[in-house]
């Protein structure tokens, strides 16, 4: 077959492909994401900080297009989204590592499990980085699972986390961004932190995709969120 027959069956099946999708924000069919929908995940990146202390930059808030985006990513493997969700979660990296130049600073991903890796094929937060145009440092392996954490307050989450993650790599003070799709109260992020600092990095940031109203809310209460 010549180059240009397999463009046009290329062109021919990514329009099939297109045709039978309907927006994942708001149902318009035959697009995979509409004009207003993509305009709808602009950043506006918001500051928080998890029971700890750890520093949040959330790319936006997980509502509306938003949330329906992540979800059919997440859950109905529409790898199309991870583009632009990608770019979102530039912006909120940018914000994250202003004033880290001097210093190359690893971004890690939290680390997917297995079950769910097998279920989707790829690894969220991992996908969304390469998007980001970012190289994800995978830094943190999951030593056991907890339960589901939906339902559970701050402190059960926090309890539920414990020592779900571990890491083989040691440290020389070398800075790192942890990064993950959804941050709704910061627990799993403050026990990657404890892990890599235990093993000698230095955690300057969390950087989220999106974050639940739940975080935002806690943290709006607790010190005041401030957006950019």
């Amino acid at each position: 077959m010549s180059s240009t027959s397999s463009l046009v069956t290329i062109g021919q099946e990514i329009l099939a492909l297109l045709l039978a999708a309907t927006c994942a924000g708001c149902g318009r069919p035959e697009t995979v994401l509409c004009a207003s929908c993509r305009g709808r995940l602009r950043p506006e990146p918001v500051e928080a900080s998890t029971p700890a202390g750890l520093r949040v930059v959330a790319a936006m808030s997980f509502d509306d297009v938003a949330g329906r985006c992540i979800r059919a990513l997440k859950d109905e493997g529409q790898t199309l989204l991870a583009r632009p969700l990608g770019a979102a979660l530039r912006e909120a990296l940018s914000v994250a590592l202003g004033g880290e130049d001097d210093d190359p600073v690893r971004v890690v991903p939290i680390p997917t499990s297995t079950s769910a890796f097998r279920r989707r094929g790829f690894r969220v937060p991992e996908i969304l980085i390469r998007r980001a145009g970012f190289i994800p440092q995978r830094m943190l392996v999951v030593r056991r699972r907890g339960l589901d954490q939906r339902g559970l307050d701050a402190a059960r989450r926090a309890a539920n986390v414990r020592g779900t993650m571990r890491t083989r790599f040691i440290g020389r003070g070398e800075p790192v961004v942890l990064v993950d799709d959804v941050v709704t109260t910061g627990a799993t992020f403050d026990e990657a932190a404890r892990v890599l600092r235990d093993a000698g990095f230095r955690v300057i940031a969390a950087v989220a995709l999106a974050a639940t109203p739940r975080h935002s809310e806690r943290n709006a209460n607790a010190s005041g969120t401030r957006r950019k």
